[in-house]
């Protein structure tokens, strides 16, 4: 499956689900989700019950779309994630939470996880001293997450930070406001993540 280019919008319209995908938009009057909360196209009315499959399939979309992976990656994730000890769909759902792109986005350098990767790709981001443009890389116990110094005297990119670590951060995560770089305390447990997908699901589908 190629990168969706496309509305951010119509992908929530589509899976039915507000997916927060465009950060601060997502909770104002200007959301497309919630003044239009049907599939593009057609009218309020026409969703309809969906068979067995299509449900699985749909949480699946969710999960991609939620986390910006690609299919490839995607089963390549389920296929790590089965091979770890413990439930399938949790181990699924750690690795997701520790993309690289998902961890900049949940410690405040982006409002969205879409802006994450653009930070990352355009060569900003330097994970552990090397500086990286792979926004799909899963980040490991103890990993140090930082910028480069060409975007560090940011004021937008400090006054997010600034706002992320009053706000609070998840609790695996260790954010220094004063040198803009966050630490991989540990693996993210299961009770620290709340998603908008069922990764039990995605197990059934994936085991048909």
């Amino acid at each position: 499956m190629a990168v969706y280019n496309g509305p951010l919008c119509r992908r929530c319209r589509a899976l039915g689900l507000k997916l927060f995908l465009k950060g601060d938009r997502c909770v104002t009057e200007k959301c497309a989700f919630e003044r239009s909360p049907y599939p593009p196209g057609k009218d309020k009315s026409s969703r309809r019950k969906l068979k067995n499959y299509t449900e699985h399939l749909m949480e699946k979309q969710k999960a991609k779309t939620y986390y910006g992976a690609l299919e490839r990656q995607f089963r390549r994730y389920f296929k790590n994630a089965k091979q770890m000890p413990g439930q399938t769909g949790e181990n699924l759902v750690k690795i997701l939470e520790c993309r690289l792109d998902n961890v900049l986005y949940k410690s405040g350098f982006a409002v969205s996880r879409k802006q994450a990767r653009q930070l990352i790709s355009h060569g900003n981001v330097i994970l552990n001293g090397k500086k990286t443009n792979i926004p799909s890389l899963i980040v490991s116990k103890n990993d140090v997450i930082t910028v480069s110094e060409r975007i560090k005297n940011s004021q937008e990119l400090k006054d997010k930070i600034d706002y992320a670590y009053k706000s609070g951060i998840a609790p695996w995560l260790s954010l220094d406001v004063g040198n803009l770089s966050v630490k991989i305390l540990d693996i993210p447990s299961i009770e620290d993540i709340r998603v908008p997908f069922k990764a039990d699901t995605i197990v059934e589908l994936y085991s048909r």
